[in-house]
């Protein structure tokens, strides 16, 4: 990007003339390269913010026309700023129950510094105290040792603390005393569409296999009180603001309910809030009585009660939970009894008018739910709902045409930066194009990038962002082949991504009239070799014209 014509003969978006533009301002960004990610991609040097929100973008020179002798002026020294990150589909509140028991290895490419990192919130930690790593990480990352943990080695580090290491949704690694904390001993009946693993002698390994394994243990860590459980969501949002996130959509998950929404409520109620949280309304039926359930529940829902902290923008992920599908599987043949249920589902929300998120991987998934969605728009239209896949790994070119039809639009998840040797050893050459970025980003289709955090990706955007641009995962291997240009990365990590969250006004570039979300980075996106995006780190996180993580000295 050039920094010519894009210093902004349009981003003179700056309306100095304004009656608004021409009052002192509360803060002046200088001497910066501003990424503003608006329709133009314009590069600015300065910005300002008055209260919570930019009012002028362009030369310093035009920006210090404002400054009085009460503006706070913050000195870039060159640095970049780009809009705050929002992560289109996450699992955050769920993550927050257990966030201060947590050691999360995102981005750790060594065995032995996971290990290193676990030992040391043992010794952070009171004996009898859970160690837990919920998600966000994979054997196939690491680059000294491709493997898990053995319970031999936890035991090492952690004799006295039950240690929960869970792998994605299907693996859980335990030391000897979780085992006796969770009663899984030699007569230990294995869970529902899971496993014990046992040795030859038919003693416990340490290793649960299976879904349903890992389900069951998430059982058993026990209830967190309301207090510790508000503590841990703001300490989850410094933790995303510190990664330059600044508002991202909750989907729910297994197990989610009112007691994971209400410390998000409280602390929205409160005033304290370092990021904006918007969610959608979660059921997972698994049954005709389910659905019969879910149906009357989805006539009370009534979205966009909030603001633009904290509101309910829709329903979904899932639709109906037995049609879920998982990649680690081949593929999907979602049955028609199924989509009948799924219909009914879908059917209710849209005569409720309401926003439909669907989770949607495979390509069987993909085609079968547009059947019903093409079925449902024929009663009730659905255009203008912004009716979205999330995932669509196997996405086609005719999938696309369909969607644009209904006015669709699509969530793209990094996925692949941690499970895609596991994607191709299940589905071959093939899995390079999962998901089809370029195909895309080529067609035109509305769509953003997200994590689908924390089980089954890291937290950090810079890792997507890094993921999207060079086709690597999380310790180097190469593991998609439809990349896309880091402009148009950050464009589906920003702008694209407001409009999920009903925001587009607010939030996704930084222009006058938005809310001063913004990211001060350590070095420049634009130009960092393509390798290194993944390596970006911010130093300081803006949220509303207010300083929530770091600061620039």
């Amino acid at each position: 990007m050039k920094l010519k014509s894009l210093l902004l003969a349009a981003c003179t978006i700056v309306s100095l003339q304004s009656a608004a533009a021409a009052q002192s301002v509360d803060q002046i960004l200088t001497n910066g390269k501003i990424v503003t990610v608006d329709d133009h991609f314009s590069i600015a040097q300065a910005l300002a913010i008055r209260g919570e929100r930019i009012v002028a973008v362009g030369t310093d020179a035009e920006i210090d026309k404002l400054k009085s002798a009460a503006t706070r002026v913050v000195d870039l020294k060159g640095r970049t700023v780009i809009p705050g990150l929002i992560d289109n589909h996450a699992h955050y509140m769920r993550a927050a129950e257990y966030w201060n028991r947590e050691v999360r290895l995102d981005g750790v490419t060594e065995h032995k510094k996971a290990l290193q990192l676990i030992a040391a919130k043992v010794r952070q930690s009171k004996p009898g105290e859970w160690i837990m790593t919920l998600g966000g990480w994979s054997e196939e990352q690491f680059t000294d040792e491709k493997r898990g943990f053995t319970k031999a080695e936890l035991d090492e580090i952690a004799p006295a603390n039950p240690v929960v290491l869970q792998l994605i949704y299907f693996r859980i690694y335990t030391n000897t005393t979780a085992l006796k904390a969770l009663g899984v001993d030699e007569k230990a009946p294995d869970p529902a569409r899971g496993k014990f693993e046992k040795n030859a002698q038919g003693l416990p390994t340490g290793v649960f296999n299976g879904a349903g394994a890992v389900a069951w243990t998430l059982t058993k860590l026990g209830e967190v009180a309301a207090t510790q459980m508000q503590a841990n969501a703001s300490a989850l949002m410094h933790n995303l603001n510190s990664v330059g996130l600044t508002a991202y959509q909750e989907m729910g998950g297994r197990g989610f309910g009112p007691q994971h929404i209400a410390p998000f409520a409280a602390l929205a109620k409160a005033g304290q809030l370092t990021m904006r949280v918007f969610y959608n309304y979660w059921q997972d039926p698994s049954s005709p009585a389910d659905v019969d359930r879910v149906i009357a529940n989805i006539a009370n829902v009534k979205p966009f009660q909030g603001d633009d902290w904290f509101d309910n923008t829709g329903y979904g992920e899932t639709v109906y939970f037995p049609l879920h599908d998982n990649l680690m599987v081949p593929s999907s043949n979602p049955s028609p009894e199924g989509l009948q249920l799924w219909h009914r589902i879908a059917q209710a929300v849209a005569n409720q008018g309401l926003h439909l998120n669907v989770h949607a991987q495979h390509s069987g998934s993909i085609k079968a739910f547009l059947t019903e969605i093409e079925a449902i728009h024929k009663v009730r239209p659905i255009k203008g709902l912004r009716w979205t896949f999330s995932h669509l790994d196997q996405v086609d070119a005719d999938d696309i045409a369909r969607m644009k039809r209904l006015d669709m639009y699509g969530q793209i998840h990094s996925r692949p930066s941690i499970q895609g040797v596991l994607m191709l050893k299940i589905h071959g050459d093939k899995a390079y194009d999962m998901p089809p970025l370029r195909l895309i980003q080529d067609s035109g289709i509305p769509w953003g990038l997200g994590s689908d955090a924390t089980a089954v990706t890291p937290v950090n955007p810079f890792y997507t962002l890094g993921w999207a641009v060079t086709g690597k995962m999380i310790g180097g291997t190469q593991v998609l082949r439809q990349t896309i240009s880091r402009e148009q990365a950050l464009i589906a990590h920003t702008r694209s991504n407001s409009y999920f969250l009903f925001e587009e006004s607010n939030l996704g570039s930084l222009i006058p009239g938005k809310y001063a979300d913004l990211v001060v980075l350590d070095r420049d996106y634009l130009t960092v070799p393509a390798d290194e995006i993944k390596d970006i780190k911010p130093i300081m996180t803006m949220v509303a014209g207010k300083v929530v993580y770091g600061g620039v000295p």
